[in-house]
This record gives C-alpha cells, structure tokens and sequence, in this order.
C-alpha cells in the first residue's frame, strides 16, 4: 500500500507525455491519506452513523436495489451518484470496511455496465419522481456524477479498470457530442460541464491521451460560458437568472479549462463571478440568496443544501488549481457556517433552504422562488426537495480530503485548517506524516508535529502554510521559536531541514470585525466565524399525515425568546471593547448547537418593536439609515457561532446609542 500511495502521489503531481497541462501549484492527496482527528472525525462519525450511512434503508425508493446504477428498473438519474459521491470518500477516509463494501456494488455495476461503443451506466429510461424529471438514460449530466465517484475510487484504491472504463467513455463522448451536445437531453449538463471537463483533464495526466485535450476543447465549447457571463453581464445582478446549484457547481469550469489555457480571462472569471455573488446576492453565512433560482441578499431568502457542498467542492477545486488565499478563506466560512447548521446533529435530517435571519421553522408558504408544499425550512430526510437528501453528504468527507495537498517542488502544504494527521511523500519519495492538532476554527493555535521514517537523519522539504486573509498578524514558531511573522492573504513557505519530532506552531489571532449587507445591516464575525442571535429554541415533530410519501416527517421550530434586536452603532475601533469575547470551556466533540456552542460574544442591543414576524419570517428588515433604527433600552445579548444555531438573526439592524 506504501508502494501505491507513493506512485498515486507521483502521477497526480507529474504531468503524463504530450502537451503538459499547466502545472498546479498544489496537487490532492490519495483519498485516505488524510485523516480527521478531534470534532472534524466527530462529523464524519456521525454521517457514518446517521443518513450518509444509512440512506438506502431510510430512502429504499430511490436507493433500494431497483436503482438503475445498480443494473435496476428505477432511478437513473443523480441521485444514487450523488450519494456514493459522499459516502465513498467517508468510507475510505474512515477505512470503515461496512462502509467500503456498501460502496462496493455501485462502484462494480458501474465498471461492468461499459458497452461496447465505451458508453457506461444505465439504459433504461425512467419518468423520475412525480414526473417532475422526464430522464433520458444516456444523459450526460448524471455520468459526471458517477465520473467523480470512480475518481475517488481510483485514488483510494488504483483500481486499472476505472482508467479503461474512463479512456472508452470519453471517446465515446468525442464521437457523440458534436449530434448529440450537452444538452441534447436536458440542460443540466450544460451548466455542470465542469465536472466532466476537470475528470478529462484528471485522466490526462496519468495517460497522456491526447485525444481527452480535444474532447476538454469540445466540452469547453458546448458548456454554459461561465466566462463571458462573469466578465461581460450582468447575469448575478438578476434574480431568477440561473439555478443557484447550477452557479455553485459550473461556476468552476473556467479554472478548470484554464488548466489547459491558461489565459488571464479563465482565472478573471472565477474571481469576478464571486465578487458579484457577495455584491448582489452574498449572505452572511457565506452563500448567497438563491431559493432554487438566485433572489438576491435579503437575509430572508433561501440558500439550497446543495448550493454549501457544490461550492465547497467548487472552491476546493479552484485552490489546488490556483493556490489562490481567497477561496480557503471562502472555503472555511461555509464550512465553519453555513454546513454545519443545516444537517440535524445526529445527521438524519436537513434543511433545503436555511436562512441567513431565520427564526421560525414551519410548514408554510415563503417568499422563495419554489415552496415544495411549505416544508423547505423545516428539518426532514425529505422536506423541500430531495435532491438534497442524497447530495448533502460531500460536504464534510471532501472538505477532510482538502485540509493537506502535495507541492510541485516535493513538499507538503496545509492551505484550510482541522484536526487531523495526514502520510505523503516529500523529497523524492521519503515517507512523512503531520499531526495537526487545534480546535481552530475556535482557537487560534495550531500545532504541527513531524514524524519522518529517516529517525535521525534530517530531510528537506518546504512546509506551505496559509495565512489567512481575515488575520492581521500570524506567528509562525517552530520548536518554540520564532521563526517569522505574516500579515493576512499569503501562504508561508517553510524550507530548511526537519527531523523527526520537529513541531511548528501557527498561531492566527482573531479579531472582531463587522461587514456590511442588505439594508445597510450589519453582521458581526471573528476568525472565520460569523456569529448570530442566540434565540431559545421549541422544537415540535410532526409526523405529516398529509403527504409524507413526498415530504416525510419533519421537525418545526419555534423561537422561545425575543429575536428581533438592533446592534447599536459602534466605531472599529470600540468593536473588541464593546463585543465581549469569550471562551466557555473545552471545546466539545460536537460543538455544534446551542449547548455545546465553544465560544460567545457579548454585546448589547436595542429591541425593535416595528420588527415582527411576517410569513413565518423575520418580517421586512429596518433600513439602518445615518440616523439609526428606532428602538428600545439597550439590552444584553449574546451571539453565538452561526454553525451552533437553528433560529438565529446574523445581519442586524443598526441603531445608535441612547
């Protein structure tokens, strides 16, 4: 297994003969490298023992043995890729052998399913649930899907057969696509190309096929055109101008294209095209309003399950390729916020849309662009829509795999930041490993020890670290001294001779700061975290008698105490004298609700008695103009991680002091 760990590290950081691609400056580690410790290890337990696990018993309809990946009568759309796409990296990240065998028999169907003219998957059409999916089965769309789980496959195990199957289907899709393009079928392909074109390019650099360089052009060609919507429209500014899951996962195809063309305006794009997300539609948490089609940034709007893990792995994608700060920063918000609160603790349920100001979950029509009977707020296996039920589990599995990656001068680096202990090869094949211990992203050290199997002998190697951008001034010590200081939005690299036992010290002071959103309100953050009304919680199940064949049941939540406050206007240069920080205790395994919330700030603010429920909502949000929202006596309050909450309101209104 060493053996193969070092030639998986070799021919994923060395381009194949022919026309090199661009060289990345970071390249992925083999799936199973990378091991989570502490909370992080906590969350993908959890998924183990809760849906991620579990989901063909608790879903038998779609993920039962008729499935049409699994040579049935059912399903043959996204859905049981979508699931295999979380559960086979958990599998193989927690080397659970019940977990790795459950994998097995999509895994193997697939490989066999390859016919003759290289076309694999299923060949049985099927009218999708409710009728609302009319499914052609030689679809494109759901391939990728499926593309990125064999991906996996072969990183975990060097399977050959995944190599074959993949070298015939892509030269079916050559021959195919020029009658018969991406969106021939239905349009999903089109916008989701990017997966497609980032496994073609995968493949490329083990076989060196030159052919896979003219179907990466053709895909490119026939894709939904990312680039010239980012740079030259106004496509973000619209509502309802494109699905939000869509945006979230197509949005990589520039830099992944850019892999082959490294042309300014591919990487322009991405950047540009997340600009305006936060410009026109960004939210608190990290995400941006879009209750299946963008809506904007009224704190109110939805953001989908799908649309936090689909730009997750976005953003994951787009760091190895440009080493880029910017998206680990925006990597970490999502994950250390919008992902965390949006999965029940023990993982057996979800929401669709959450709410950036969200404090009442009920069953109940919404101001978003599509309600699924009203139950799109509350928590469910099945509630909203169940796209979300078998693609939410990525999320945290891909997110392990990205905290390490290897280095094309034969290093290692740790661009985001959890517990966990990672094995690679550095220095032309010595093995080494890192234990990295923290509690980040709610403390601000991060411990580093190096093991090598070179016992006394030194190696030399560099060591890439990030410093965030959010972080004003880092300190980087190792064996206790001070090896340098580092302002924010640069990664460090660390070169000199190591041994065995060698520890490095990261430490990234956070501070309290403030952003600006909707309606000029205000929301408060620290480190990566933002942090949100702590608001008491009445949790009521309803077993749903009405249409649980669609919706399940479902939980609803009710606030217990009051929500509707105003920050009071404070200088920058007050904010850490009059937003109280304070550490609670040891960090829990879970920490991730309101009993175990690790951290708390407090602060005061005004009630707004004009602020009140609308629609199940937090009614239309006060406009906090030069004078200040009207408002009551100054009252204390306590703000929490946004991950830790249900109910919460995390962009504030603004009111002056009194």
């Amino acid at each position: 297994m060493k053996i193969l760990f070092q030639l998986l590290i070799l021919s994923l950081a060395i381009p194949a003969m022919g026309q090199p691609l661009r060289q990345n400056p970071y390249q992925e580690l083999p799936l199973g490298a990378i091991k989570p410790k502490g909370w992080l290890r906590e969350m993908l337990v959890r998924q183990k023992n809760g849906a991620t696990g579990n989901l063909d018993k608790l879903y038998p309809k779609v993920m039962d043995q008729r499935n049409g990946w699994l040579g049935g009568d059912g399903d043959q759309w996204e859905r049981g890729p979508y699931w295999i796409d979380g559960l086979l990296p958990l599998a193989y990240i927690l080397d659970d052998k019940e977990l790795i065998a459950k994998t097995k028999p999509w895994v193997e169907w697939a490989l066999r399913s390859q016919q003759p003219d290289g076309y694999f998957g299923p060949t049985t059409d099927y009218p999708g649930e409710r009728g609302i999916q009319r499914n052609n089965s030689r679809d494109w769309w759901p391939k990728m899907v499926m593309l990125k789980v064999l991906r996996q496959y072969y990183s975990a195990t060097g399977d050959q057969r995944v190599i074959s199957l993949m070298t015939g289907y892509f030269k079916y899709q050559l021959k195919e696509l020029p009658a018969k393009p991406l969106d021939h079928w239905t349009f999903w392909a089109k916008y989701r190309a990017g997966d497609n074109l980032a496994v073609v390019y995968w493949l490329y650099n083990i076989t060196g096929d030159k052919f896979l360089l003219r179907l990466g052009d053709l895909l490119h060609k026939q894709a939904f055109d990312f680039t010239n919507a980012f740079l030259n429209t106004d496509m973000l500014s619209k509502p309802g101008s494109i699905h939000t899951v869509n945006l979230a996962q197509g949005m990589k195809e520039p830099i992944i294209y850019y892999q082959h063309h490294p042309e300014k305006q591919y990487a322009d794009a991405l950047e540009k095209g997340l600009s305006d997300i936060r410009k026109y539609n960004g939210l608190a948490h990290g995400l941006y309003g879009g209750d299946e089609a963008l809506h904007g940034n009224n704190p109110t709007q939805g953001s989908e399950f799908c649309t936090a893990v689909e730009m997750m792995f976005t953003l994951e994608s787009a760091l190895g390729i440009t080493g880029s700060v910017t998206y680990a920063d925006q990597l970490e918000k999502i994950a250390f916020n919008a992902l965390p609160t949006q999965a029940s603790d023990d993982f057996m349920a979800r929401q669709y849309f959450q709410q950036a100001n969200q404090v009442m979950l009920t069953r109940q029509m919404r101001n978003f662009g599509d309600n699924h009977g009203g139950t799109d707020v509350c928590y469910g296996l099945l509630t909203g829509y169940p796209c979300c039920t078998s693609n939410m589990h990525q999320g945290w599995p891909k997110f392990t795999q990205n905290l390490w990656y290897t280095t094309p001068d034969k290093g290692i680096a740790a661009l985001v930041y959890s517990a966990s202990e990672v094995t690679a090869t550095v220095a032309g094949g010595i093995k080494i490993s890192f234990t990295e211990d923290t509690n980040y992203p709610f403390d601000e050290t991060i411990r580093f020890t190096l093991t090598t199997d070179t016992k006394a002998r030194p190696v030399t190697f560099p060591f890439h670290l990030r410093i965030p951008g959010w972080c004003k001034n880092a300190a980087i010590r190792i064996n206790g001294a001070l090896f340098r200081e580092a302002t924010g939005n640069q990664v460090v690299k660390i070169s000199r001779n190591w041994k065995s036992g060698d520890v490095v010290e990261l430490q990234l002071p956070m501070h309290i700061f403030k952003n600006t959103w909707y309606e000029n309100s205000i929301s408060v953050e620290r480190g990566p975290i933002t942090y949100a009304l702590k608001i008491g919680e009445q949790v009521k199940h309803v077993a749903n008698d009405k249409d649980a064949d669609d919706y399940g049941s479902y939980d609803e939540v009710f606030p217990a105490t009051p929500w509707n406050y105003a920050l009071i206007e404070t200088p920058v240069t007050q904010l850490e004298t009059s937003y109280m920080f304070e550490k609670k205790g040891e960090v829990a395994l879970y920490p991730w609700n309101l009993e175990n919330a690790p951290v708390q700030i407090r602060a005061k603010g005004r009630p707004v008695p004009s602020w009140q429920l609308y629609n199940g909502m937090a009614g239309p949000l006060p406009y906090s103009t030069i004078y200040g929202v009207e408002a009551g006596p100054a009252e204390d309050i306590i703000l929490v991680p946004y991950g830790c909450t249900q109910l919460r309101i995390s962009q504030f209104p603004v009111t002056r002091r009194r």
